[in-house]
């Protein structure tokens, strides 16, 4: 579990989503199914974070570009910290999503098994707008009006995420921990 996060209770699905440094996408796709669960009422049910691949902007606030972005649509993320992915979170992850087939290969060779594997999915695989192209663009190196459309996919791609996700976690009862 990112070392952010208190414990959670039974029942809950996580969620963490991947990028390469933390700082752009990742950060992005995070408050949008962030965004989607708190407006579900299914916050108690599903907890999303976020993280990178790399290692270099562990501590960093999302890239300027991003944060500008995501207020443009009306979210705010000037909260985040960015952070390297764990392979020991597989344990506590239902679900990894990353946002493209580099973050894929990576993630997957740090998964111990078959189990750890089975979480991770391409963001672009819930969207059905994406068929054909796998990698969510990386606007890092690119213009604000770069990251606007990355946004707009990430939004895409996260209602898509979420509207196979909500049924499900709606109808199953949520199970909390009991202090001794």
């Amino acid at each position: 579990m990112p070392a952010d996060r208190a414990p959670l209770s039974d029942g809950v699905f996580r969620v963490c989503v991947v990028c390469t440094g933390n700082i752009c996408r990742s950060p992005m796709a995070e408050v949008v199914l962030n965004d989607l669960v708190h407006r579900g009422g299914l916050d108690d049910r599903i907890a999303v974070s976020s993280a990178g691949t790399g290692d270099w902007h562990v501590g960093e606030k999302a890239d300027p570009r991003t944060v500008e972005s995501l207020e443009r649509r009306g979210y705010t993320g000037d909260v985040h910290r960015a952070r390297q992915f764990d392979p020991d979170w597989f344990t506590d992850l239902d679900l990894v999503v990353v946002l493209d087939r580099s973050h894929e290969r990576v993630v997957r060779d740090w998964a111990q098994n078959d189990a750890d594997r089975s979480k991770i999915r391409l963001l672009s695989s819930f969207d059905p707008e994406a068929a054909g192209l796998p990698d969510v663009p990386d606007p890092y190196y690119s213009t604000a009006a770069m990251f606007d459309e990355v946004l707009a996919t990430i939004e895409r791609a996260c209602v898509a995420l979420f509207a196979q996700l909500e049924p499900a976690l709606r109808h199953t009862p949520a199970k909390h921990q009991t202090g001794a």
